[in-house]
């Protein structure tokens, strides 16, 4: 359900971001305001972008989403203080701290709106150290902030 949410959010984000593209160069100017002139195949191409954007949507959160393995090793107690101190340096509040593990948000609203409120890190422990899931370009950071931090203690 989460993977459907998530596709519907991008899916509407992306005919918004069109609509203001499209928006935009029409008041400069740039292209007639009339929808026949502005495609190439006028009316139609309004469904063909349509299905365009939505197979883009169906397919993001696939990639955009991931789940990554933190090789750090201790308990929670034990590594609590520097998690807490590498995800407010990079801009995350803690949402919850329970016996699984971190969950944590980000603390701006602006940047949890520019990410559609799909902005959740949650580490919890596994077999081989942490694993920490959340939006992949994010991801990176994060690991590789908190491997390094653990190295230095």
């Amino acid at each position: 359900m989460k993977y459907f949410i998530r596709s519907l959010k991008y899916y509407c984000y992306l005919m918004i971001l069109l609509a203001i593209i499209v928006l935009a160069l029409v008041l400069t100017g740039f292209v007639e305001a009339d929808l026949s002139k502005m495609f190439v195949n006028g009316y139609d191409s309004l469904w063909q972008i349509a299905l365009f954007m939505l197979a883009f949507a169906l397919f993001y959160p696939r990639f955009g989403f991931s789940k990554r393995t933190i090789h750090i090793y201790g308990s929670q107690e034990e590594l609590r203080p520097a998690v807490m101190r590498v995800m407010q340096g990079l801009g995350y509040g803690l949402e919850n701290d329970a016996e699984g593990g971190f969950s944590f948000r980000r603390r701006s609203g602006f940047s949890r709106a520019l990410k559609m409120w799909e902005d959740r890190i949650t580490l919890s422990p596994s077999v081989n150290g942490w694993e920490a899931e959340g939006l992949t370009r994010d991801l990176g950071r994060i690991v590789s902030a908190l491997e390094a931090t653990r190295e230095d203690a």
